[in-house]
């Protein structure tokens, strides 16, 4: 268990060194001994979360034992997926300037490059004004989380429009991974649509292949990540 709250921890710490996290932003995983439960930090500028901070959290998002302590707001963006997504043992929600305008526009997110071959499934948009009308954007219900993890369905990641993404794995390594390289490859797409022409993005078949290969090295990537915020 130590070993889940460094790393869930390092998760938090790596996405803002990444540039993925600013002071805001929050990674979660799954209890990996009672699958029921999530662990996430209490509400903490992400670049100062430690091990101590994280709180351990039922699917209704409630506190298992809060000592005083402030949960994020969000958190219910985060027992929902866990609820509906058996597979989903991590959880990255995000504000990145890069991701954001794909959640604008009609032009869809693509996979620019093998890195970011989860991509390539597809990645959907969660409005949240067709479910629940005019709101102030937080996802800080049971009811706005259902309707997040509806959207997200069996994909990667999914954008929340004027608001951010969310990106899912099966480890913590795998869902820092995907939020890291959601935020490099919307880069990507963004500076190929500015030579214009049509851009060679990864199809599906390239994608599924590419990210079976990309969840089986991720450790590398992991391991240096884990260096610089250490």
């Amino acid at each position: 268990m130590e070993v889940a709250l460094e790393d869930l921890a390092s998760a938090s710490r790596i996405l803002a060194d990444q540039g993925v996290f600013d002071a805001a932003g929050h990674v979660s995983m799954r209890h990996p001994g009672h699958a029921e439960r999530f662990l996430m930090s209490r509400s903490l500028a992400p670049a100062l979360v430690t091990a101590q901070d994280i709180m351990e959290f039922t699917l209704d998002s409630e506190p298992c034992d809060a000592r005083g302590r402030t949960a994020f707001i969000e958190r219910f963006l985060h027992g929902e997926i866990y609820r509906k997504r058996p597979d989903v043992m991590a959880i990255a929600h995000g504000h990145s300037p890069s991701v954001i305008p794909f959640g604008l526009v009609a032009t869809p997110m693509r996979a620019t490059y093998h890195n970011a071959a989860f991509l390539a499934a597809g990645v959907p948009v969660f409005d949240i004004r067709d479910t629940f009308g005019a709101t102030d954007i937080v996802i800080n219900s049971p009811e706005r989380g259902a309707a997040v993890a509806e959207a997200l369905c069996d994909k990667s990641v999914v954008l929340l429009r004027a608001h951010g993404f969310v990106a899912v794995g099966p480890s913590i390594q795998a869902a820092v991974f995907r939020a890291v390289f959601t935020e490099i490859s919307a880069r990507v797409q963004l500076q190929a649509a500015m030579l214009g022409g049509p851009i060679a993005a990864l199809d599906a078949e390239e994608g599924r292949k590419a990210d079976a290969i990309n969840l089986a090295t991720v450790g590398r990537s992991w391991e240096l990540w884990k260096r610089r915020v250490s």
